[in-house]
């Protein structure tokens, strides 16, 4: 094999390794998107627990006193936080949370206290 063979070889090689290496920089980033916490303290059961979000919405039949859970999401649009649910009696409660809009991200915390008063812990940016 020649000099230049090999020079041209190892240009290809090189491009081909830099072209590589530069991938991860020019791949998409990551969309943004809100980690929603819902804890029932109120001593009871919370029943039919639906929340409203821009553009759509989630729930769980049964949230027991002391339990929680989450709910990843991506806002498109905008619009408050609703929260509905039922105490174990059937009697329907419901409140509205923070202003969403397009595009933000981070955290919102939901609490049910005794009561069924409900606090908003939002983190968002």
């Amino acid at each position: 094999m020649t000099t230049n063979t090999r020079n041209k070889i190892a240009a290809v090689c090189t491009a081909v390794l830099l072209g590589i290496a530069l991938i991860p920089l020019t791949a998409c980033k990551p969309s943004p998107y809100v980690q929603m916490t819902v804890t029932n303290a109120s001593g009871d059961t919370v029943q039919q627990l639906q929340v409203d979000y821009p553009s759509a919405s989630f729930g769980k039949d049964r949230l027991a006193d002391g339990a929680g859970f989450n709910y990843r999401f991506k806002i498109q649009g905008e619009a408050k936080l609703h929260i509905e649910f039922l105490d174990s009696k059937g009697k329907q409660y419901q409140a509205d949370g923070p202003e969403l809009n397009d595009g933000q991200q981070g955290t919102v915390g939901v609490r049910i206290a005794p009561g069924f008063t409900v606090s908003w812990q939002p983190a968002l940016r």
